[in-house]
């Protein structure tokens, strides 16, 4: 298969990538690095990629922005920030991206543990990987051409405990290679509108 990695530069991303680069023709798309470059909260540049990666299989999207602070610190336009990046940029990764995969061929986005077992400061996080579990349910019974899509929801990453854990005190980090693995699930399986759920 041709799948496209978005975020194939991160933590989670690179790991998606090893994985499944051994069975498959994989480009890394990323903000500044990867074979291509995409901006997920602009549609034009969503659009230019799929224009000059023509021929898709399957996206992957491991990457979106949220802010992190405590509720009492929070303003409407940090709430924006998840909104609009994470939510909003793999939902338009899904609506204009339904219109150039092949048929047959799937997405694979990224919510989080945050949408079922909260903390503090996470309240857009949490926002945010609710509404990517539910947009998932949803879009999967309306997609045509035998579209599939899936959602993975890991807990924190062990490789970034050294940056979020103090956030998740008395979570069990999972590694990033153990969270590869629901993405293949998503990509090379038969389901559709599944939440993975990751540690």
């Amino acid at each position: 298969m041709k799948v496209i990695v978005i975020g194939g530069t991160g933590t989670i991303g690179k790991a998606v990538v090893k994985e499944l680069q051994q069975r498959h023709e994989v480009i890394l798309a990323g903000h500044q690095s990867g074979d291509i470059q995409i901006e997920l909260e602009d549609n034009a540049s969503i659009e230019k990629m799929y224009q000059t990666n023509p021929g898709l299989d399957a996206v992957i999207a491991t990457t979106g922005r949220v802010h992190f602070a405590e509720m009492s610190a929070m303003s409407a336009q940090d709430y924006f920030v998840g909104l609009n990046s994470k939510l909003m940029g793999q939902v338009n990764l899904v609506l204009i991206g339904q219109h150039y995969l092949n048929e047959g061929g799937s997405f694979t986005l990224t919510s989080g543990i945050l949408s079922h077992d909260p903390i503090r400061a996470g309240s857009s996080a949490s926002m945010v990987n609710g509404a990517l579990d539910s947009f998932v349910r949803a879009a999967a019974i309306e997609l045509a051409k035998n579209l599939r899509i899936n959602v993975v929801s890991p807990t924190v990453i062990t490789e970034s405990m050294s940056t979020y854990g103090p956030y998740f005190r008395g979570f069990e980090p999972v590694s990033a290679a153990r969270a590869a693995l629901a993405y293949s699930k998503s990509v090379e399986g038969a389901q559709t509108g599944q939440v993975y759920q990751v540690g």
